[in-house]
């Protein structure tokens, strides 16, 4: 059975947003509208809903991002303080409004997001490495996330690769700033688009199949390269190793929307607290698994005991 501990801390470094989310009979098409019966609002963002998955998990967890200073971004944070997540690293910001998600799901669980970074956008990098830096001492593992501006990602990253706490990386979206991130990341854990833009900014091959470009990306990114495959699971690739695929459990699936954040979230948790990579990412997987069978991004996240009885390690 997996070890649940609670020190060291996670310190998460992305989006905080507020999610809309309408389920309608099918995603619309270039120029078409699509109509459902309601709105439904949840907390949201990639750093956000990463943090609450961590927390869920076991893992002491702190959060560095930006709201605006107005009702979304106060009541995104005492969502979030309810959670057990240490907010004190998210500055509020006057003149930006909080992020907002687009979301639409259709009867499938497939979901399509538009997304209005607002503060996330105006994350300064300055402030992100001295918060981040002021974190470091009892960290585990720092997950960075790129919904925010680009220059926090660096920072963020470049923070925690001086410590020499390990650092996992989710490049969604894939922007420029990944690049320079690259040679400083531990894990990188992309969609398999993400994964050949990745290995295309590297100058790497890819013509190949998708097997041999993950590994490639591992050895020209000298990271443990944890692709996200959806309904599939997850491929880790990593440097001279063989590549192994985590299959997902079958669940009658509901929402997909934050199952890569709950995967994030869990897999940082259990590297903060000393777990192998093969054990880390079954976990998470199991995790991911489960959050999908619950609407919302949050709605379905499981804590650390359900996790491990649905991996089958309880």
């Amino acid at each position: 059975m997996a070890e649940n501990r609670l020190e060291p801390s996670v310190v998460v470094i992305g989006a905080l947003n507020v999610d809309a989310v309408v389920r309608a009979p099918r995603l619309p098409a270039p120029g078409e509208t699509v109509v459902g019966p309601r709105v439904n609002w949840h907390g949201g963002g990639k750093g956000a809903n990463a943090a609450v998955a961590a927390a869920r998990a076991g893992a002491r967890t702190e959060l560095v991002g930006a709201v605006g200073a107005d009702d979304q971004g106060r009541s995104t944070l005492r969502e979030l303080a309810a959670e057990g997540v240490d907010v004190g690293g998210v500055a509020s910001l006057d003149d930006s409004a909080t992020g907002v998600a687009l979301i639409v799901v259709d009867l499938h669980a497939e979901n399509q997001i538009a997304v209005g970074l607002g503060a996330n956008a105006d994350l300064s990098p300055e402030y992100v490495g001295r918060t981040v830096e002021a974190r470091l001492g009892t960290a585990g593992c720092v997950l960075v996330s790129t919904e925010i501006a680009p220059g926090a990602v660096i920072a963020a990253v470049d923070a925690a690769f001086r410590s020499g706490v390990p650092v996992i990386l989710n490049p969604a979206p894939v922007i420029p700033a990944v690049a320079r991130c690259l040679g400083s990341a531990d894990v990188i854990t992309p969609n398999a688009f993400e994964a050949d833009v990745l290995l295309e900014l590297l100058g790497g091959d890819a013509s190949g199949s998708r097997e041999k470009r993950w590994a490639e990306l591992a050895e020209r990114a000298q990271a443990s390269v944890v692709v996200t495959l959806g309904a599939e699971g997850v491929a880790v690739a990593q440097p001279g190793e063989p590549l192994v695929v985590v299959p997902a459990r079958p669940v009658r699936a509901i929402d997909t929307t934050g199952a890569g954040d709950t995967f994030n979230g869990v897999l940082a948790a259990r590297v903060a607290a000393g777990d192998g990579m093969q054990d880390a990412v079954a976990l998470a997987v199991a995790a991911a698994s489960l959050s999908v069978m619950q609407p919302g991004a949050r709605g379905g996240m499981p804590d650390f005991e359900a996790i491990v009885a649905f991996a089958g390690r309880g």
